[in-house]
């Protein structure tokens, strides 16, 4: 009997330990690490929609393969969801190639992703630029929105890609794109079907600042307008991210620093990223590309994340690359 007894009470505890274990292993960390999404993608868009966060990134293979764009979702920066293919070419018969660096804004319970297609480099021969797409959800599915692009030619020496969608303070949108070491920015139509004059009559403004490659982003705090890019070559170790502070969204716009970029000793080629504030507060991220040591592949890049800070003049602070990323952080 008290053999019986002992191993019934051996049986429950190795449960309980067992338990305890997997509730131990369950346990979510309290960082996100770097990279937070697994396979190689770059270009990221980040947004915030409700009570979550999403990452809209290109994915990162040859020009041919990338023909659809995956996107990502999560409640707390440290637990991802994929959402597949919420745009491909079967959705956008126009595009063949090279389905660069997504958009995404939200107008009128309306989700609208703009890209860049096809690597177009004589708009004479070539169709292609940036599209728009446009969903129900922010997962999608996304699908062609004007059946054409909606900016298909170099303006200003601009090749149109990178595209990024900045929504001022008084409601209205500008799209801000431009690649070859060319910064575009236009105000776009309330519908986005197009573009309009601004109020000098110009359509597609120059404010290309010192040292711009691609990838423009812009963002409004304190009354001050911040536009950040890329320089440097993408495949390389050099590839980093400046920025500059205008009072308009049309500058002028001086150079300021560099604030992201390689760590030897950690990853190389920073770059190519988007930021986010936490509603109603003043923390600020900034979700970038990088590529892992060793990495030769042009293509083998990963999405990863830190936090970004201002100084008390409002500069941003060199930004420090990390493999921990960020604390896990909800949206109340």
């Amino acid at each position: 009997m008290n053999v019986i007894l002992k191993i019934a009470a051996i049986t429950v505890l190795t449960a309980l330990v067992g338990n305890t274990f997997a509730q131990q292993s369950a346990t979510p960390p309290s960082f996100s690490g770097n990279p937070i999404i697994p396979g190689w993608y770059a270009d990221p868009e980040a947004k915030i929609f409700g009570k979550n966060y999403w990452i809209y990134p290109t994915y990162s293979a040859k020009y041919k393969d990338q023909v659809f764009m995956d996107a990502f979702s999560s409640p707390d920066l440290v637990h991802w969801t994929k959402h597949s293919r919420v745009l491909d070419t079967s959705a956008v018969k126009w595009v063949k190639k090279a389905l660069w660096a997504p958009a995404v804004a939200e107008k009128g319970g309306k989700y609208y992703l703009f890209f860049g297609a096809n690597d177009i480099h004589d708009d004479t021969k070539e169709i292609g630029g940036i599209g728009v797409a446009v969903a129900d959800k922010p997962e999608g599915p996304f699908k062609d929105y004007l059946g054409k692009p909606l900016i298909g030619k170099i303006v200003n020496g601009a090749q149109p890609i990178d595209q990024f969608v900045f929504k001022d303070t008084d409601g209205q949108y500008y799209i801000i794109y431009g690649g070859w070491g060319h910064c575009n920015i236009a105000k776009l139509k309330n519908d986005f079907t197009g573009v309009v004059p601004l109020a000098d009559g110009e359509t597609y403004k120059s404010i290309t600042p010192e040292g711009y490659v691609e990838g423009p982003l812009m963002f409004k705090r304190n009354g001050k307008y911040y536009l950040m890019w890329s320089e440097g070559g993408w495949t390389g170790p050099d590839y980093r991210v400046a920025y500059a502070i205008g009072d308009t969204p049309f500058g002028p716009f001086k150079r300021i620093d560099v604030v992201l970029k390689q760590d030897v000793n950690i990853a190389t080629g920073a770059g190519h990223h988007s930021v986010i504030q936490i509603p109603g507060t003043e923390e600020w991220y900034i979700i970038y590309h990088r590529r892992p040591l060793g990495e030769t592949d042009g293509n083998h890049r990963v999405v990863c994340i830190d936090k970004m800070y201002f100084d008390a003049n409002g500069f941003i602070q060199p930004i420090k690359i990390t493999n921990e990323g960020v604390k896990e952080r909800k949206i109340k």
